[in-house]
């Protein structure tokens, strides 16, 4: 019997850390010829992501060009997967999330008839504008997708809403997979500052900030929120892995770069990323994937947007939605550092999103959706 051709689209460094996992697991699999196709929507930061879990690309597209617009990312993704299929046509290509790669590889799948599996399928805020331009690219892909793997019962939920056509099937989250590769108690950090940085007698908060509909004055306010936290706080610290994009560093460096408790670097490879989160106080984020990852760790995470599409994190208590403002973001921050019953609400709630099994329920599911098997797997479900 021929295997099943299965390939695997993604170009950003986030894609790329929670495909990782599903990649191995199909390469692990006698019945599915598992290939990679790279876009390079991203192209450092991926790169990275592709060594540390010892994978390599069967085709890269190569797209990224300096400030690169969402259009041109959206164009030359798609004139390259047409490339890609008149070479290697595959019997079903999964995206993930809600890039403009994940968008334009499902659009270009559906130009050529081929199947689509939508991993991390029916996260919504319900608002086109919020996340830009994630919520219209991760909704449109709902409609072209034959397989939808959806974290949880409520993304699930959310899709059956819109009276989604195809399968949907519960997994759990790739991301927590991940982390069974990457976070070590005897982990020694590549970055020099990492490994001085005195996390026992220090209260070390790990930063991101990057998202688009934060451009401008929301992320000013973040950044003045920050630098305040620390002034007001002599034994905290900020380590702060700035994204290349010049609209965030062009924000973040004149307002932060100069306090000798606040340390910008470079963006950090995921091991290092995971290993921080490990040893870090609490998060401050406008990230999706940290929402994830860093509660699997024990750390609570204050949400810096006006919405998340990963509800369950808030109702859980893992993760507080603390917006965009500067008073709102000091206040909530220093009651994790001041009130230890507020820290320990949040640091010993049950992570929603994985128990480290997600990438075999999707193997599992496009075994039965192929009928290589009689057993559709069961739905993830946290405790």
């Amino acid at each position: 019997m021929e295997k099943i051709k299965v390939m695997s689209v993604f170009g950003t460094r986030p894609e790329a850390i929670k495909m990782a996992p599903l990649v191995k697991a199909l390469e692990a699999c006698d019945a599915i010829e598992s290939r990679v196709c790279l876009t390079g929507q991203h192209r450092e930061m991926l790169d990275s992501v592709m060594q540390i879990f010892h994978l390599h690309g069967n085709f890269d597209l190569d797209i990224m060009e300096q400030r690169q617009t969402l259009s041109t990312i959206t164009c030359k993704t798609l004139l390259g997967m047409e490339r890609v299929f008149e070479q290697d046509k595959p019997d079903l290509i999964l995206v993930h999330g809600d890039t403009s790669t994940t968008f334009a590889g499902a659009l270009a799948a559906f130009y050529h008839q081929v199947k689509v599996g939508h991993v991390e399928a029916g996260l919504r805020t319900w608002d086109k504008y919020s996340p830009f331009p994630e919520e219209m690219n991760r909704t449109l892909v709902g409609d072209i997708a034959d397989l939808h793997f959806s974290p949880t019962k409520a993304n699930a939920e959310n899709l059956r809403r819109e009276s989604i056509m195809g399968d949907i099937f519960i997994t759990g989250n790739t991301a927590i997979d991940a982390m069974r590769y990457t976070v070590r108690p005897d982990y020694k950090f590549s970055t020099a500052i990492l490994n001085e940085l005195d996390f026992t007698h220090h209260r070390v908060l790990a930063v991101t900030c990057h998202r688009r509909e934060n451009y401008g004055a929301p992320m000013q306010n973040i950044m003045h929120a920050i630098l305040r936290l620390v002034e007001e706080n002599p034994d905290v610290e900020v380590v702060y892995p700035v994204h290349l994009s010049p609209v965030v560093r062009e924000c973040a460096f004149p307002i932060l770069g100069s306090h000798p408790r606040i340390h910008l670097i470079d963006p950090i490879d995921v091991e290092e990323m995971h290993n921080l989160m490990a040893r870090c106080f609490f998060v401050l984020t406008d990230s999706g994937g940290l929402q994830e990852e860093a509660p699997a760790l024990g750390k609570p995470v204050l949400v810096m947007r006006r919405e998340t599409e990963r509800p369950e994190a808030i109702a859980a208590g893992t993760a507080k939605l603390v917006g965009v403002e500067q008073e709102t973001i000091l206040r909530e921050a220093n009651e994790l550092l001041h009130s230890e019953a507020a820290y320990a609400k949040m640091a010993k709630a049950v992570n929603p999103y994985g128990d480290g099994h997600a990438s075999e329920r999707i193997v599992q599911a496009i075994l039965w959706h192929f009928g290589r098997t009689a057993d559709r797997p069961g739905d993830f479900c946290a405790q």
